[in-house]
């Protein structure tokens, strides 16, 4: 019995849900399959499917193997494909997904680094803030800040970023600078609209928690837009300390309420779930973990790997 075979062939089946569509995927008699899986559960002593009039499914046993063979076969799957591109180098269209402004500030700027060391290799980067289909618009790998809520993705957290109120030395020239964070009631804050952003702030300071519900007269529905109106000294925002490093760098832009801690962002690259990731993708991660490794606005994180919630 060739094992590698039998696996991919009971994969097949239990994703098939019958013998008889699993032959027709893997263009094989009904009967082969049927002797293939037979033969793998007499060599593990085990049966792996119970067989009924109404189908297929597996036991306990079954869905372990499944899970464990499903994940064997991607993983050599990938080794193939990996010493493929290792000979030819990276190649072909690689499409990416990225926040506006992270990728304005943070990717652009050092892309031709990235291009230089793959010549062969093409990027379609898609510029969205929002979190667009990855199956659907054909994106191999996006990076995406804050929680994660959709599980058709693998997720890889490759970056952290704290969070800060900030302002111009302007805008708090005039309103004064907030000491405390109940001191924000009294200033006009630039709202995010989207998810992760809101009314309320919520701060820490060693076991201390507070919570503050702020006002302000602008709301906006992208990051560019809350970069643009904090520079315009219209209000403060919270905002990860990407999103102004250039400003806080030089001045422009200054960070109020240091004492206290707002929660961190972290950046992820996600994958389409169900696809092998190829190379490509992963040494496009690469590349931006290497930025962030030289960049003081955001800081490398210790790689995880997780489905998401």
């Amino acid at each position: 019995m060739d094992r590698f075979s039998a696996m991919e062939t009971f994969v097949s089946v239990v994703e098939a849900g019958t013998f008889s569509a699993a032959a027709k995927r893997l263009n094989l008699g009904q009967p082969a399959v049927s002797k293939s899986v037979a033969q793998l559960e007499e060599h593990l002593g085990t049966r792996l499917l119970l067989r009924s009039t109404r189908g297929l499914t597996t036991t306990d046993a079954g869905q372990r193997f499944y899970e464990r063979a499903k994940r064997a076969l991607e993983e050599a799957c990938e080794a193939e494909q990996e010493a493929r591109e290792a000979s030819a180098g990276l190649s072909g269209r690689l499409r990416v997904c990225a926040a506006v402004t992270f990728a304005r500030l943070h990717i652009l700027p050092a892309l031709k680094t990235f291009l230089n060391d793959h010549p062969n290799l093409e990027v379609d980067i898609v510029l969205d803030d929002r979190n667009i289909d990855l199956l659907e618009e054909g994106i191999d790998v996006a990076l995406r800040m804050g929680s994660l809520n959709d599980s058709n993705m693998t997720a890889r957290r490759i970056g952290k970023s704290p969070r800060l109120v900030v302002g111009t030395p302007e805008y708090f020239a005039v309103a004064g600078v907030p000491s405390t964070p109940a001191d924000l009631s009294g200033h006009q804050a630039i709202i995010y609209s989207q998810r992760g952003g809101g009314e309320s702030w919520s701060f820490s300071q060693g076991s201390r928690e507070v919570s503050v519900v702020v006002s302000g007269r602008v709301r906006v529905s992208a990051a560019e837009g809350i970069r643009t109106a904090v520079l315009s000294d219209i209000g403060l925002a919270v905002a990860s300390k990407w999103m102004f490093s250039p400003e806080l760098a030089e001045g422009k832009v200054q960070a109020v309420l240091t004492d206290w801690d707002l929660p961190p962002v972290d950046l992820w690259a996600l994958f389409p779930s169900g696809k092998l990731v190829p190379s490509k993708a992963r040494a496009f991660v690469a590349f931006v973990e290497s930025v962030l490794a030289t960049d003081q606005g955001a800081s490398p994180s210790p790689a995880t790997v997780s489905r998401t919630p």
